[in-house]
């Protein structure tokens, strides 16, 4: 059935419009924003097929677009058009979230930066940068691939804190696997940057790795003071 042979009340369009966007439900958001189906395929079809192969919001923005065009009836136009919806529903998110964070509460660190990491295919190595008031005032991802202590440079890391005047860090990096238990390759480089940042008089606070679901704070486990 073609969404112009539905009844009005029950176009995802129309639906938003008179009962708000809280009734509907992710896959007719998602046909909102895909806006037109093909000519054997209706939009909420294609919609549902997308979220029931990705099963999250997540998991589809962290897809390649050219992967997600490979979906029938989506196609390039349509996955720069989802992909580009779902970035600025992180980037609001991330505009509203940042000063509210307690910095001192490792599960905050997780929760603020779980959108960004959890569901890449790869490790991704980040730095958030507080002021003396510890509040956060940037946040940088430095390394993209596996991770080491040769690749992980504490230069790196303690560039971008003098650049914004940094009083503090805080290290966050994820594991694809969904573990989030530290390798001792994590340790070793987690231990270097540590000295590094005592010699500039800036603090590391934390070293959070992100799993699917859950996190390891090495300050929790005792390895960072």
């Amino acid at each position: 059935m073609l969404i112009k042979e539905m009844p009005q009340t029950e176009r995802p369009r129309e639906r938003l419009k008179k009962q708000g966007k809280q009734a509907l439900s992710t896959s007719e958001l998602i046909a909102i924003i895909l806006r037109t189906g093909t000519k054997h395929r209706n939009v909420i079809e294609i919609a549902g097929d997308v979220y029931r192969q990705f099963k999250s919001i997540g998991a589809i923005n962290a897809t390649p677009v050219h992967e997600l065009a490979k979906i029938r009836g989506l196609g390039e136009v349509k996955s720069i058009q989802l992909i580009a919806a779902l970035e600025l529903g992180r980037r609001m998110y991330e505009e509203q979230v940042p000063n509210q964070v307690l910095v001192d509460n490792p599960k905050a660190i997780f929760q603020f930066m779980r959108p960004h990491v959890e569901h890449l295919r790869q490790e991704v190595f980040s730095a958030i940068y507080l002021n003396t008031k510890a509040q956060i005032i940037h946040r940088e991802q430095l390394f993209v691939g596996g991770l080491d202590s040769a690749i992980v440079h504490p230069r790196e890391v303690f560039k971008h804190a003098v650049n914004h005047s940094a009083a503090s860090v805080i290290l966050v990096h994820n594991h694809p696997s969904g573990d989030p238990s530290p390798s001792e390759s994590d340790l070793t480089m987690t231990r270097a940057i540590i000295k590094a940042g005592t010699l500039m008089h800036i603090n590391v606070l934390d070293h959070i790795i992100i799993g699917r679901g859950r996190y390891y704070s090495m300050r929790e486990h005792g390895e960072i003071d």
